[in-house]
Order: C-alpha cells, then structure tokens, then sequence
C-alpha cells in the first residue's frame, strides 16, 4: 500500500507479538539499559546490522509489503528522470554531475528516470548513479547496466560519502518517513517521553519516562497553550538533512516525495498535535510492537519541520540553500505534465490503456495519494526555481 495511513487505531494486540530474533535482541537490551525510546527502537527495526527490516529483506512490490508510486505506474519514473534532466540543464549541463537516490529499493524509479532520459543529449554520458540504502545495492549495478557503465554506479551505506564538490542532484522517494521518530505524550501538566519496555508478561509495550526538567516543559507549553493532558505529538530525527547539506561547493538539488502533512500558518515552534507512528507488513497494518525487524515502521512527515531543518543554517560548514514547496504531489505531476504523458502512453498501447489510466488516477487521486503525498524542493542560491514548483 502506498498510502500507509491507517484510518483507525489498531487494537492492543500483546497476544500477537512475536519474539522475532529483532524483538529477543530488544528485551535483552531492555532488560540491561531500560526502556528505549520509540525512535531508538524504529531505526534497530530498520537498520539492525543484524536483522533490519531493510537490511536483510526487500519489502517493495507485491510479493512484498508495500507499493511506492514508482511500483504503479512507469509514468512517476519517467517524470523524475526528465526533471532531473531539466535541473542537470538549469546547471549549465557540467560534464561530470551525480544522480543519487536516497533508498532506492529495487531501483524501479531510476530505471524509468534513465530509460527517459536517453531523449536528452548528454545527460547519461555525465551522469554517475550513487545509490544510499543501508542494505547491499550490488544487485542493481545489473540492473542499470543497460544506461550506465558499472563503473558509474556506486553504493553508500549514508549520505555522509556523497561528494560536495561534484554538481548533485538527489531524489528521496519514501524516504523521509523511515527517518526515526520520537513521540512525547502530555502527562498531568508534563512532558514525558513515550518510550518502549516490557510488560509484567515480558512481552514489548509502550511506557513513559522523563524529559528534560521544569523548564523545558514549561517552554513546550508556551509556545503550544493548546495542549491538554494526553495530547501526543511527534518530532522526527531529520539531521539527515543537515548532512545532506555540509560541506557542498558545487551547486545542487534535493527533491523529496512523501506522505505527510503541512500547515504554511503554523508557527515555528507549535507541535502538530496527534501520533502517526505505523506499521506495515503483508500490505496490511498491524501493531508496530508485534513483528520487530519484520515489518516496515514509518510515520507522517511534518514538512513543515522538513523546511525548516532545510533552511536553518547550523554552522559555516552547510551552506544555504533555497526550499521550493511543499506542494502535493497532485500539483507537482500535474505541472510536469503527467496527463499528456499518460495520453501518449495510452494511444501507443491501447490494450493496456484502461490500466495506465487507472495507476495514473491513483497516483493524483484527492483525496488520496494526490494530496496525501508532499513534493518539496531544495537548491542552490545560484540555481532558479525547480521545474514543477
């Protein structure tokens, strides 16, 4: 499922959890260190070295867990490529230039992006793939191989290794989500932590523990006087974007396409109230306690936090950078053209006509993924506004 947000609260289910290899690793971890917050937990459930979801699996497609826009309809690859190709010529066309995809699963989106882009001269001759996933990539350097040499198409495991000084352009489908969350509930006029231990029958559940003293509690509520006691709200681990940013001299642009929410009015320090921390496994949502390392944890991202992570400057060591949008994806395919696209896709495959339309209604549906999913931009001071914004 694309749209990985639940309607309704998923019942407790402590009968269900399982004592995946991940989850018997957390209880002795628990039992030794205490309680770990919610965002400790999500990135062992993501990234364990050991038995991360992302690591030791592939969830993507339907043999999987879930389908991403790229998985619906080549037309979404299609159109990022051809973007990418618009931005490399808003750049001067430089003759050396990295294309990286934060995540790029089974690489189904870059393969429609440089199938497209063979329209454009040039762009695949100084084009280098670099691909950031935590799990081996090696796989789809074959994949590729028939727009790019092997010797183009490199692997990290974090965006730490993507060069400064080299003309970027990265795309991040579905990828802020997995960026770890902390939860923090309003407790009898407090702040607390939402973190997670073990019940009287040892099995994962959800606890509280403190956060910060007095004082940080009572600069939340005043900046946010409309809290009430059990009020949850959510603020993710972002520095990604700020690693992102260090240390760039050539210009650059980051695209990211996710589900989640934003609100221009609201301001700076004012918490979206409510809880968005999920999970899917078996395209189905179930507890995110019951099958640690086995399912994919996500949550909605707050662009708004988003933006802001992108235009605060930290320190001399990250450049600024000028943030396009958010705007919904509904708006974002629509302006680089995707009803032509599927038009023409439609008239050279008749046969398959109805179902191209109907990825592609999927795909800008409002409500649903059209204006669920976000599109923001960043660049460059030098560079002008991003296609589509």
């Amino acid at each position: 499922m694309s749209e990985r947000t639940p309607d309704t609260d998923l019942p407790y289910d402590g009968d269900l959890r399982r004592n995946t290899p991940l989850a018997l690793k957390l209880k002795d971890r628990i039992r030794a260190e205490g309680p770990v917050t919610i965002a400790e937990y999500m990135r062992a459930c993501l990234c364990d070295p050991e038995h991360g979801y992302y690591v030791k699996q592939q969830g993507i497609g339907a043999q999987g867990d879930f389908v991403t826009a790229p998985e619906i309809s080549q037309i979404f690859g299609e159109l990022i490529g051809l973007w990418s190709a618009v931005v490399w010529q808003q750049m001067g066309m430089p003759q050396r230039f990295n294309l990286v995809e934060l995540g790029p699963g089974r690489g189904t989106m870059l393969q429609d992006a440089l199938r497209a882009t063979k329209i454009v001269p040039g762009f695949l001759d100084a084009a280098t793939l670099i691909l950031v996933d935590v799990a081996p990539t090696d796989r789809l350097a074959d994949v590729f191989a028939a727009h790019l040499p092997r010797t183009r198409v490199h692997h990290l495991h974090n965006v730490g290794g993507i060069p400064g000084d080299i003309p970027t352009i990265l795309v991040g489908n579905e990828f802020l989500d997995t960026c770890p969350v902390q939860q923090y509930v309003v407790q009898q006029d407090r702040v607390v932590i939402r973190a997670i231990g073990l019940d009287s029958n040892d099995r994962l559940d959800f606890v509280t523990r403190p956060c910060g003293d007095q004082n940080d509690t009572a600069d939340v509520f005043a900046a946010n006087p409309g809290l009430r006691d059990a009020d949850c709200y959510e603020a993710q681990d972002l520095s990604v974007l700020h690693k992102l940013r260090m240390h760039r001299t050539a210009p650059w642009t980051a695209l990211f396409l996710d589900y989640g929410h934003y609100d221009p009015q609201r301001g700076e320090d004012h918490q979206a109230v409510g809880e968005t921390f999920q999970a899917v496994r078996n395209h189905k949502y179930e507890h995110p306690l019951t099958s640690p390392g086995e399912a994919d944890l996500t949550c909605q991202v707050d662009f708004n936090d988003v933006k802001r992570w992108l235009e605060h400057n930290l320190s001399h060591d990250v450049p600024p950078v000028v943030v396009d949008g958010p705007i919904t994806q509904a708006e974002f395919l629509g302006a680089l053209g995707i009803m032509e696209r599927a038009s023409r896709l439609m008239t050279a495959n008749p046969k398959i006509a109805h179902e191209i339309e109907l990825a592609v209604a999927r795909l800008m549906a409002v409500p649903g993924m059209g204006n669920r999913f976000k599109v923001i931009g960043a660049r460059s001071p030098s560079l002008p506004r991003l296609p589509g914004f």
